[in-house]
């Protein structure tokens, strides 16, 4: 018998906890390499407009990295680093999970209208970025608490307060579990869930990746004499494209998450309005939630529409 006849050995495809476990390990790796440069993002995203009035250099990342290794050493670079890939992992993890899970369940349901046999239908666009969409919302609410516990300990106690009334010079616990009860203790167990709001907007960002890298893709595509696969460097080149246009579409958007899971406008929100506990006030500050939309007009209002994008050397990540 030849084996020609032989049928053709199909491709095992992987479970959904393979998918999400070889998702969230490669975005835990990726975020290691680059962490120093998260930290000094999120740092400039919670620096105030007062704040950056008052220094004397540009406020860039590159002064950032220098100002942390001058005032913390290299620890300070990887702040918070095991919460935020706990976060990293975590949130990645269910992504893939639930979108793992999700389209596969879909593709099964498809499969069952369909004559016994029949080749599983491919997918639409727009079914696939309404899984990513759905996959993306849930992750965010089963792993957002580790989040805002990483944001904080990435900005530091010390960092959140300077704009208040001076403070003992004492040591203060920011591991985990400590950084989680001052939440819990500040805001109650709800305070775990700070920028739900603009985590869920967020959620478009796979969604805008996806459609912009399907759409050039098909263009390059029509374009080519030979039509084939892309070359695996002219997919790159095209997925970072792709990724580079989606955040800039969302990133005042990411700005506000990180500020709001910070706590950073609280402060300027008691100033600005007048409150006990500004920056003459003798009394604990007033917790001042301030909704994404609030934070982004004010921002607008007292910056211009640059003050939405105020780390330009980050977009790309």
């Amino acid at each position: 018998m030849s084996t020609q006849s032989q049928p053709a050995k199909q491709v095992q495809q992987l479970t959904p906890f393979a998918s999400a476990l070889a998702g969230a390990l490669g975005a835990c790796f990726s975020n290691a390499v680059v962490y120093p440069l998260d930290v000094a993002k999120t740092r400039i995203q919670v620096t105030s407009s007062t704040a950056r009035g008052k220094r004397k250099d540009d406020l860039g990342m590159l002064s950032m990295l220098l100002e942390i290794f001058k005032q913390e050493g290299i620890k300070g670079w990887y702040r918070g680093f095991a919460a935020t890939m706990l976060n990293t992992f975590s949130m990645q993890y269910a992504y893939f999970f639930f979108y793992s899970f999700m389209r596969s369940s879909y593709i099964k349901r498809m499969t069952l209208k369909l004559p016994p046999g029949s080749k599983p239908p491919a997918l639409s666009t727009a079914a696939e970025l309404s899984l990513g969409a759905a996959a993306g919302a849930l992750s965010q609410i089963f792993t957002i608490p580790v989040s805002v516990i990483a944001t904080r300990q990435q900005v530091g106690r010390s960092i959140r307060e300077s704009s208040q009334s001076s403070q003992d010079e004492e040591q203060v616990d920011e591991s985990f579990v400590a950084v989680a009860r001052e939440i819990i203790r500040e805001d109650g167990v709800t305070g775990l869930w700070l920028g739900i709001k603009p985590g869920m907007v967020l959620t478009v960002n796979p969604a805008i990746t996806y459609g912009v890298y399907e759409r050039l893709k098909s263009l390059l595509l029509l374009a080519s004499s030979a039509n084939s696969k892309l070359t695996p460097g002219t997919s790159f080149l095209l997925g970072a494209f792709s990724k580079t246009l989606a955040t800039i579409v969302t990133y005042p958007y990411i700005m506000a998450k990180v500020r709001i899971q910070a706590r950073s406008t609280d402060t300027d929100a008691s100033e600005s309005q007048g409150l006990p506990g500004g920056r003459d006030g003798n009394t604990k500050p007033k917790a001042i939630h301030v909704g994404a939309l609030g934070l982004l007009l004010r921002v607008l209002r007292k910056e211009g529409f640059v003050g939405w994008y105020q780390v330009r050397d980050v977009l790309r990540r």
